[in-house]
């Protein structure tokens, strides 16, 4: 049974992934309203603003991380050997959300950077359930560059 990693084409398209999660990230927050949306807005700002590529940048340092977060849900695909991976990821959105803000909340612990780790703090208590919403888009992309 090959790891998601392995059905991924990397190191080879790493870049265009990276971008395509980086257009996923600027459309889930264009598309989020509200006051908690204003506060998702400034706190991007202030990581695209903090130096250029800093997003990008964490999507491409964060990517592997993510990547082995998500290894549980493409075992349960592997042996299931039905639907794609994509469709496992939909219906279990929750606990991929829960998987990749954990990520995130290691690597925000442990960043050097702290005027970013405050606005991920500030954001935190909101993030599972904006993660959640991001899930169909990211298992899209997931789907579009699966190799399994």
């Amino acid at each position: 049974m090959a790891t998601l990693v392995e059905t991924l084409p990397l190191p080879d398209r790493r870049d265009e992934i990276v971008d395509a999660c980086c257009r996923l990230l600027d459309d889930e927050v264009k598309r989020k309203g509200g006051l908690s949306g204003l506060a998702i807005k400034t706190g991007y700002k202030v990581m695209t603003s903090f130096k250029a590529g800093a997003v990008r940048g964490a999507v491409d340092g964060l990517l592997d991380d993510f990547l082995e977060a998500l290894e549980p849900f493409h075992a349960d695909f592997e042996a299931a050997g039905t639907g794609t991976f994509g469709g496992v990821m939909k219906s279990r959105a929750g606990e991929v959300a829960e998987a990749l803000v954990g990520v995130t909340d290691r690597r925000a612990n442990s960043t050097p950077h702290q005027s970013l780790a405050g606005a991920y703090r500030k954001l935190r208590s909101n993030a599972v359930r904006n993660v959640q919403e991001a899930v169909p888009g990211l298992a899209d992309l997931m789907d579009r560059f699966y190799q399994g």
